[in-house]
């Protein structure tokens, strides 16, 4: 589900499966565990690369799971909120190579490396929730400012669903 290849001080963190990759307690957790172990076995001069296999790199939360019932929602925010700070307090770089679509949860996901990288013709970027109905979490607006400097960029991201 998230398989961590170490090559020589390059760390590569890659979600596999055939589905979007969309984010649940089992796959979060596999994360973690991958981000532990990044952690406990980094140099100086390491690094970390994530990516996916398919169309998707993240489709974000799995809201089929989350919303069957009523605290499965604020488990997954807790979980992922976890997640993102192992991530941001890596005490290495960190890139996202975007390998397809990464919506909402999984926009935040690939937002919270240092670096994003895709190609121009394959997959966007977006904060789905606009489009969804949700209620974007306080912390997904904090990250979200802290990562993007313009406010216009900002406020097209959130406001619109912009890709």
């Amino acid at each position: 589900m998230c398989p961590l290849q170490k090559r020589g001080n390059l760390f590569i963190l890659t979600l596999t499966g055939a589905d979007e990759h969309r984010l649940n307690p089992i796959l979060l957790n596999a994360i973690q565990s991958a981000l532990r172990r990044v952690r406990a076995e980094a140099r100086a001069s390491s690094a970390l690369i994530t990516t996916a296999h398919g169309k998707y790199f993240c489709n974000g939360f799995d809201l089929a799971w989350a919303q069957s019932l009523e605290d499965r929602m604020v488990l997954m925010d807790s979980m992922l909120r976890s997640v993102i700070s192992d991530l941001i307090s890596l005490p290495m770089p960190t890139i996202a190579a975007v390998t397809g679509h990464a919506s909402g949860a999984g926009y935040i996901l690939a937002l919270s490396h240092d670096y994003i990288l895709m190609r121009s013709d394959r997959g966007f970027l977006y904060m789905s929730e606009l489009n969804i109905k949700l209620v974007i979490a306080a912390w997904f607006i904090a990250l979200v400012e802290a990562k993007i400097g313009s406010p216009a960029a900002r406020r097209e991201v959130v406001m619109t669903a912009a890709k």
